[in-house]
């Protein structure tokens, strides 16, 4: 009998390992029967330096070989609070440990090891544990174009820093640094350099064993850098996915609080999803458009997701229509551009605005769509002042019956001249839309065509009339960027992609891509 041969062998074992002698041949005749039987180790007792195995017995079949073994414990850490949404989610503060249970999407199912509960986080809000994106100060894959763009938000200060990959160099880093000198504001960058031993330097005469270090010697003295390393680059928290299922949504579940803004076709105001998450609303007039016309655009815009396209959350379908999208805290560019703040930007802060926006372009134009009404007053402005495309799309789907009753403005001088005669709209028209676009941003939100009407300004193109080059802008923008995107053959005209190299490479083209070794 097998249980009652198992309880005499162990029996004799503990008798063995009591007198403090090692199991030696019973032992290994008792391992050998218990491989040969259906009884299973299931754990280990150390009595006087012995490990005994303590029993458990299956009256079925063992386990099959091919039995998938259990995942390997994955723990994270929280690098940002997260605030639970439902009773699905796990709220968690910056700082605290998480063992992942399932990781898969953008929400990660973990059960923290400070409270035990179980729930969902977004999976942008962990890093894995005693890995450096746990320090504040390590942007991971951010290119040098957005550690520039980061560092130079208003809340950065002279001496604010990160740490990135390389984009020229895979496996190597490079420091960032704000610097603010009589000329203005700039970032200077620093190449790190690695030792075979797997240490750091920036310059030869000082190495680290480790990036912690590095940042540590800098943060007391410069020694080199142009400036004194002081708090890691401020950057937001990201925003929280939005949950798969929760497309049309009701309309008790958004409580509008601010009207932001109005126009022809209704109102945008910032308000509050369950009373939690922070979004922006724009409700449509009745009447506007055709509740499955905007269903089915709707649809086709929530597949086009990009760092520099505003996201489109959820909808409200049964009139009046909502459209519910991420809040952007400065409002648009139009308005923007006319407050004191936005009076003031530099102009290598307005072409890097203006870089951005043809980034978003840019994938509008790899996904093969169009935007149809793009200019200042549809472009938003974060908190960082970066820029995101609006209302792409929604151009197409506006009722025309409504329009014509309304008696509404067709956007003359922004749309191209084969879009006004021919009604052909086209990326190519979009790109003459951005040439426009361009001379709002280099003015300050100037209107364009400055006193001329719609009618004459379309008898003045059909002429050959381009607006002229403004004080202010650099003749090379003017003349290489803004004309190309005015020429009268929409195939003459660039491409996005071609506009944003060229706008990103405006300032920096002749500039030497790291500082010098301190």
């Amino acid at each position: 009998m097998r249980i009652a041969d198992a309880r005499r062998k162990l029996s004799q074992a503990r008798v063995l390992a009591a007198e403090g002698r090692l199991l030696s041949q019973l032992d290994l005749q008792f391992a050998n029967w218990i491989s040969s039987s259906s009884v299973y180790l299931c754990c280990a007792l150390l009595t006087n330096s012995v490990f005994l195995p303590e029993i458990v017995f299956n009256h079925l079949a063992p386990p099959s070989l091919n039995q998938q073994p259990d995942q390997e414990e994955h723990f994270v850490v929280a690098l940002f609070d997260y605030a639970a949404v439902n009773d699905r989610d796990l709220q968690v503060l910056k700082g605290e440990k998480l063992q992942v249970l399932k990781s898969a999407g953008d929400w990660w199912l973990a059960r923290s090891l400070i409270t035990g509960r179980e729930g969902y986080v977004p999976s942008n809000f962990v890093a894995p544990v005693e890995t450096l994106e746990v320090e504040k100060w390590f942007f991971r894959t951010i290119s040098r174009k957005d550690a520039e763009r980061q560092l130079l938000a208003p809340m950065n200060k002279a001496g604010a820093f990160l740490i990135r990959e390389s984009e020229s160099n895979k496996g190597a880093f490079s420091l960032s640094v704000k610097d603010v000198t009589t000329q203005g504001e700039m970032v200077k960058h620093y190449k790190i350099r690695s030792l075979d031993d797997g240490g750091y330097y920036i310059s030869p005469r000082i190495t680290f064993p480790t990036l912690q270090a590095l940042v540590e010697h800098y943060s007391k003295k410069g020694d080199g850098l142009c400036q004194r390393l002081t708090l890691p680059c401020v950057s937001p928290a990201p925003k929280n996915p939005w949950a798969q299922d929760e497309w049309e949504i009701p309309r008790q579940s958004l409580k509008l609080v601010r009207k932001l803004g109005s126009g022809q076709f209704g109102e945008v105001w910032m308000g509050y999803y369950k009373n939690n998450l922070k979004v922006a609303v724009k409700t449509l007039k009745e009447g506007t458009m055709s509740p499955e016309a905007f269903l089915g655009e709707a649809n086709m815009m929530k597949t086009l997701q990009h760092e520099r396209l505003v996201r489109l959350y959820a909808v409200v379908t049964r009139e009046p229509i909502y459209i519910v999208t991420e809040y952007m805290a400065r409002g648009c560019l139009l308005d923007f551009l006319k407050t004191d703040e936005g009076s003031r930007l530099s102009l290598p802060r307005l072409i890097d605005m203006s870089a951005q926006i043809a980034e978003g372009m840019a994938y509008i134009e790899r996904m093969n769509s169009i935007h149809r009404d793009l200019r200042a007053a549809n472009i938003l402005v974060s908190e960082s002042l970066g820029c995101k495309i609006a209302d792409f799309g929604l151009a197409r789907i506006i009722d025309s019956e409504y329009t014509a009753q309304e008696g509404a403005k067709f956007p003359i001088k922004w749309t191209a001249p084969e879009a006004i005669h021919f009604g052909v709209f086209t990326i190519k028209a979009d790109v003459w839309s951005f040439g426009v676009l361009l001379m709002e941003i280099i003015t300050y939100g100037r209107v364009p065509y400055p006193g001329m009407s719609n009618p004459e300004v379309i008898r003045s193109l059909e002429h050959g009339y381009r607006m002229p080059c403004p004080e202010a802008c650099p003749p090379e923008l003017y003349r290489d960027i803004i004309t190309e995107c005015w020429r009268s053959r929409p195939e003459e005209r660039p491409t996005f992609e071609f506009l944003q190299s060229v706008l990103e490479d405006f300032y920096t083209a002749t500039e030497g891509q790291y500082e010098l070794q301190p």
